[in-house]
């Protein structure tokens, strides 16, 4: 982990086929110590996994992952009304949905990640892109 302030969580790791078990495990149980609910942790990490692996297949260089717990509304005391899960890699391109058909391996992790998450996007960096998704935490 390259740095953990309470409510955000950050790791880098190599361009290496074991980095999607890594990111799950790493992503996995950071969100259990948060106590975040387990079906919003579960499909976090379903997520990501897709989208570390999208980074391994097509960039060469490290694979960084971030989560953030987002404050909503004025509360008393705040709470959290969102996970915000960033994935980004030194590769420029922004990613693609293609059609995937029934026999395909490959081809439905943008897909997943479009109807799986409240809100989700793309953006370009220095040196690389990032996607992004946010997943609703409820009742915090």
């Amino acid at each position: 982990m390259i740095d953990t302030d309470g409510d955000r969580a950050e790791w880098n790791f190599p361009a290496e086929a074991d980095a999607v078990r890594t990111a799950r495990h790493a992503v996995r149980e950071t969100l259990r110590s948060w106590k975040v609910d387990p079906a919003v942790g579960d499909m976090a990490v379903l997520l990501v996994s897709e989208l570390v692996t999208n980074s391994l297949r097509y960039a060469s260089g490290p694979i960084g992952v971030r989560i953030l717990r987002a404050e909503g509304g004025a509360t008393d005391p705040p709470r959290h009304s969102a996970l915000l899960v960033e994935v980004s890699d030194p590769l420029p391109d922004p990613p693609t949905e293609r059609p995937a058909g029934p026999d395909d391996e490959g081809g439905r992790g943008l897909s997943l990640v479009a109807c799986s998450a409240r809100r989700w996007g793309t953006r370009q960096g220095s040196t690389g892109k990032t996607v992004w998704f946010e997943l609703a935490l409820p009742g915090e």
